[in-house]
């Protein structure tokens, strides 16, 4: 047994899985943050997987990667790994730079094969040696040959047990952490319900990575992680696609109006698609289109006979649906356009992070064409913020593009299941009876928020069209006078003003009476927290504020960040955001730190950047 001296009280963990495209990491992975946020952890999560379509197995292009943080004060994945646990030498190769120094490896010997230390490019038969780690923090596994005997009675072909060596590694991750495997075990058996011989073979496996943890008697300390204090409640763990989802169905719930969602398969946003084709039991319409165009134009169409319609996409994607983005402002449409941004330009790098599609967002059609952009912070924050789109595009009567990134949409977090009542109503801007009978035009608007009423079809009397030529302001016939035009953009530009009486003013974190303000938006929010608790913990003063409403900004914003001597923007970008203060701030410097590597910043990197310019 090991003993009590062995065991370790922490505060948080990060663990890193690799190996094969097809070793499974993503599942173990996802598991294990799964159960852990059961269990009341703050998780963070980081799936890194390439692009390429299942790279020659064991090569160094291949390796696919999650990252984990679980504990208490989790806001990121971590910059570096605690443990790491590697299924192959490519994979021990490519991941061992995010291990801490002092950090454990857990590998498969067995993998250690001429074949696939040629493949991984080494130049010995001495990978442990080769690459400089220390033989008392790594622990050398004959994860293939355990997997053989566990399973030598179960009449599986190798092909089929090998796919089930994931659970062995994370077997003896739930022993090193002390996740009880039963809670594994039950996820495994509602994944495999309809293939009970894959379950049976799945829990031996896993039986057998824990037993032989516990039973190695090795100097690898074991860990106990203390649970944070969490608000009573239900809690799962749910990447930002799924919260994506989920939150637009509750809009749809809370408005009355039926939600639609027209799109086109794109890496990273696809999981969107899939989430919301399952809730037909909801009344849900998804439909997978021919195209980027095809997805938008049928959710246009749903919008005009009355359904809370949404588009999902990614940075191209969007490119291509700026067109009829256009045809909704002019017409004055409520519509929810999600862009899960990634690498670009063009197709760029498909599987990897960027904050790259902000101008496009706010910028990117022709003529004047304002619209309401908003931004999620988190996986979790995605279900409020889309939630939050669909509030505002249906009270008023606008397109809205919500923001998020690869890296918040297929990462996860502990996300606590909202109460009946946590979530207040939404009030669409639905053309009433009186209006009606008054002798309603369709671009008659609301005094306080500028909306034009929503005539659902069918609506007796409500006989109208709308469409993408100008109109004029009173009878709402086809103009082309040059007075009316003006009017008619200066008051679609009013209106997406005005939403700002309706969202959260800045309210500065950390150091609000600090001389520096570090600003952040969307999908960085965990790691400029982080980064801002530990300056000031450093002796350095700093607030902190992460906007998630874009377009328009809070209504005290530009007042608020004024008072700073500094303020410092991070993105992953070259200056996007940035350049939009820049602009609405000309007499105020905007600091920046900038990165553009397709991976989320590091912690280190925006502590050590703020530091240089309150040093400078």
């Amino acid at each position: 047994m090991l003993q009590e001296t062995n065991v370790k009280a922490i505060d948080k963990v990060v663990v890193r899985f690799a190996g094969d495209s097809g070793d499974g990491m993503q599942l173990a992975g996802n598991l294990f943050s799964n159960i852990s946020a059961e269990i009341g952890d703050e998780i963070s999560t980081f799936p890194d997987y390439p692009a390429e379509i299942r790279a020659p197995q064991g090569s160094l292009s291949g390796v696919s990667g999650y990252q984990v943080s679980v504990g208490r004060g989790v806001h990121t994945p971590g910059d570096e790994a605690d443990v790491l646990v590697a299924m192959n030498p490519a994979a021990l190769k490519t991941n061992l730079r995010y291990l801490k120094r002092d950090g454990i490896v857990i590998c498969d010997v067995d993998s250690f094969t001429p074949a696939n230390l040629k493949k991984a490019e080494y130049k010995t038969d001495d990978p442990v040696k080769e690459l400089g780690i220390d033989p008392r923090r790594i622990l050398l596994v004959p994860m293939t040959t355990l997997l053989k005997n566990t399973l030598a009675d179960s009449g599986l072909d190798q092909k089929a047990m090998m796919k089930s060596k994931n659970m062995l590694a994370l077997g003896i991750i739930c022993w090193l952490f002390g996740r009880p495997v039963e809670n594994v075990l039950r996820k495994l058996k509602t994944k495999f319900a309809k293939k009970p011989a894959v379950y049976e073979a799945n829990a031996k496996v896993l039986h057998a990575g824990w037993d032989y943890g516990h039973n190695t008697h090795s100097s690898l300390p074991v860990y106990r992680i203390d649970t944070a204090a969490s608000k009573p409640g239900i809690y799962t763990d749910v990447t930002g696609n799924t919260a994506t989802a989920w939150g637009l169905i509750l809009a749809s719930e809370k408005s009355g109006r039926p939600l639609f969602l027209g799109s086109y398969p794109i890496t990273p946003a696809t999981d969107i698609l899939h989430e919301l084709a399952k809730r037909k039991d909801l009344g849900v319409k998804a439909l997978q289109m021919e195209d980027e165009i095809a997805g938008i134009c049928s959710a246009i169409g749903a919008s005009y006979a009355g359904h809370l319609a949404v588009t999902s996409t990614s940075g191209p994607g969007l490119a291509l649906k700026s067109e009829a983005l256009g045809l909704a402002v002019m017409a004055e449409l409520p519509l929810v356009a999600v862009d899960v941004q990634r690498g670009g330009p063009s197709t760029g790098l498909p599987t990897k992070t960027e904050q790259t599609d902000l101008m496009q967002a706010l910028y990117g059609r022709n003529g004047e064409s304002p619209l309401c952009v908003l931004a999620a912070v988190s996986p979790t924050d995605c279900f409020h913020m889309a939630f939050e789109a669909a509030r505002i595009a249906m009270e008023y009567m606008t397109p809205v593009i919500l923001l998020t990134d690869a890296y918040i949409a297929n990462g996860s977090s502990a996300w606590r299941i909202p109460e009946p009542g946590d979530y207040p109503e939404i009030h669409p801007h639905v053309l009433p009876k009186d209006r009606l009978e008054a002798g309603w035009k369709p671009y008659d608007r609301d005094e306080d928020t500028l909306a034009r009423f929503w005539a659902i079809p069918g609506t007796e009397g409500a006989m109208h069209r709308v469409g993408g030529l100008e109109k004029d302001n009173v009878t709402s016939v086809i103009s082309t006078d040059g007075a009316n035009h003006e009017l008619m953009v200066k008051k679609r530009r009013e209106k997406i003003a005005r939403i700002a009486d309706t969202v959260p003013e800045v309210v500065p974190m950390c150091n609000a009476d600090a001389d520096t303000i570090l600003i952040g938006w969307g999908g960085t929010y965990g790691h400029l927290l982080t980064a801002a608790t530990q300056l000031n913990e450093m002796g350095h003063p700093v607030a902190f504020w992460q906007f998630r409403y874009i377009n328009p900004m809070p209504k005290n914003a530009i007042e608020v960040l004024s008072r700073y001597k500094r303020i410092i923007v991070a993105e992953l970008n070259t200056g996007m955001f940035a350049d939009y203060l820049q602009m609405h701030m000309p007499g105020k410097e905007i600091l920046r730190i900038n990165k553009i590597e397709g991976q989320p910043f590091l912690v280190k990197e925006i502590v050590d950047g703020v530091i240089k310019f309150m040093e400078d």
